[in-house]
């Protein structure tokens, strides 16, 4: 399957803002946005200023690279949310928030959302009890997620749930930290989703041109 193996600090740069890509590292004086607060390359640090289509792409772009997504899968995210009741924007962003690896980094399974589609596809996660393997599946309310037992000394899982005290927990998750369990208990709440900041109504604007 496709994916993108580039540097993701760069990303971060690219698009102006930090997007929480390397996980813990993005909080330090480490993170390269931090460093270098200006978009990559040779003409990086000059004045650009962005058409209405150049801000609406961007957008696009940076919500695709936060949860990890590639341009065809968005694209059928965002026809799926439209023909949906809600408001498009809204119900995109539900479909990204319910996919297995996001809910599993936002349980505090991993630090980042590569590292839980790398945890969903090696067989550490459990939903209901069996074994799923399709980081893009999406969860139902009342589904429960679960390292399995053999996985439950795994290094990056305990370093991942002995940082999870310092992420706000959502209202839509619950999570045992002992059991190594949570609870996805129903459609996200758009007013938690505030990190990083999303103009998701910018999206649907650049798909309705």
């Amino acid at each position: 399957m496709a994916r993108y193996i580039g540097p993701v600090c760069k990303l971060c740069r690219r698009e102006g803002m930090k997007l929480f890509l390397k996980g813990e590292r993005c909080y330090t004086e480490k993170c390269a946005y931090t460093r270098r607060p200006y978009p990559p390359g040779q003409h990086g640090q000059g004045r650009i200023k962005l058409s209405e289509y150049a801000v609406r792409l961007r957008e696009k772009q940076k919500v695709r690279r936060v949860y990890g997504i590639l341009e065809r899968q968005f694209q059928a995210y965002y026809a799926k949310a439209a023909r949906g009741k809600g408001r498009t924007g809204e119900e995109m962003l539900s479909i990204l928030e319910s996919r297995l690896d996001n809910v599993v980094h936002r349980m505090g399974f991993a630090s980042t959302r590569p590292e839980a589609r790398q945890l969903v596809k090696h067989n550490h996660i459990l939903v209901n009890g069996k074994r799923v393997n399709i980081p893009s599946v999406v969860c139902r309310p009342g589904d429960k997620i679960e390292v399995r037992e053999a996985s439950r000394k795994n290094n990056a899982i305990v370093a991942a749930l002995a940082q999870v005290e310092k992420r706000p927990m959502l209202s839509w998750l619950e999570l045992d930290k002992e059991k190594f369990t949570g609870t996805f208990k129903g459609a996200p709440v758009r007013d938690e989703l505030n990190e990083p900041a999303i103009r998701e109504q910018l999206v649907v604007e650049y798909y309705s041109r």
